[in-house]
């Protein structure tokens, strides 16, 4: 039986008292699991892309020479390594919901606000991390060509055009571009989490 099941139920008097305690907690196990489940797959398909990428820029850096791009490329791999983590502790968290023998409505309001505060530090660790990358491209490009070169070549229309370009799409990405990453992967399933706790009677601010 799925949430709708049960939502009938409880706008049908007679038919409610006609289920057990047992049979209201299966329906609602049955699609938080659901819900679960669908979460769990999304943060997989984070972790193994992140590992992929991580793979394909290592390999990419070691045919590089020692220069700005390449300084640049492993900086990247560390901030992949970091989120490789992160991903693993979002997975630990769902598993343990799975296996959980407490009440279900509780660990439900858990996961909710312990998820939402997980995608929260997401976004914004990205909003910090894009400016933070672009200011290292020109630290490594500095530090390549040296004080002197690199300011003359700043002043330069064709230089100041390509990093108004590349500045805006780092803003494009660390805003517009995360936020549609994100509610695309974790959006519907954290709008159903929210509705079974709007169903119980739970107020809890939206995702």
């Amino acid at each position: 039986m799925e949430l709708e099941d049960l939502k009938n139920i409880w706008k049908n008097g007679e038919a409610f008292k006609l289920k057990n305690e047992v049979e209201l907690a299966s329906m609602l196990r049955g699609t938080s699991q659901s819900i679960i489940s669908k979460l769990k797959k999304s943060v997989w398909f984070e972790l193994l892309f992140t590992i992929g990428a991580g793979i394909a820029l290592f390999i990419y850096a070691l045919t590089l020479p020692s220069g700005a791009l390449k300084w640049t490329s492993l900086s990247i791999l560390i901030m992949l390594a970091g989120y490789s983590f992160y991903y693993i502790k979002k997975l630990v968290l769902l598993i343990r919901f799975d296996s959980s023998s407490e009440n279900i409505k509780s660990n439900l309001e858990k996961l909710y606000l312990t998820f939402s505060s997980y995608l929260k530090f997401y976004k914004r660790s990205y909003t910090i991390l894009y400016p933070v990358y672009f200011c290292l491209g020109l630290i490594f490009g500095a530090l390549e060509r040296g004080t002197d070169e690199f300011l003359e070549a700043l002043i330069q229309t064709k230089t100041i055009i390509y990093l108004v370009f590349v500045a805006a799409v780092f803003f494009f990405c660390s805003t517009w571009l995360t936020t549609w990453y994100l509610r695309k992967l974790y959006g519907n399933q954290m709008d159903k989490l929210r509705d079974v706790l709007y169903e119980l009677k739970q107020d809890f601010p939206a995702a």
